[in-house]
């Protein structure tokens, strides 16, 4: 190992492997330089931005809230004054 790097451990997900390995092959990137650079990126968004900004990757729901988005997705609101003026229809 060359000097100055340490080698980390960690279980990911056969999804997020997967996703890694296509990026990395598609774009000719090593899997390591691209895990190293999204982790700066991610410790330097958690260092400069305020945390109710950041937006996790993953969002748990309760089955209460997941029927609620359900609904909404099924059979959404007619768009208010507002938003039809802030979408120009």
């Amino acid at each position: 190992m060359p000097a100055g790097q340490t080698q980390v451990s960690a279980f990911i997900s056969d999804s997020t492997k997967d996703a890694l390995e296509r990026y990395a092959e598609a774009h000719g990137l090593k899997k390591a330089y691209l895990i190293e650079e999204a982790l700066l990126h991610h410790l330097q968004a958690l260092r400069e931005l305020p945390l109710d900004v950041i937006i996790p990757a993953r969002l748990v729901v309760s089955q209460e809230s997941g029927l609620e988005i359900l609904g909404r997705v099924t059979k959404p609101r007619r768009p208010t004054k507002a938003m039809r003026a802030l979408f120009g229809k």
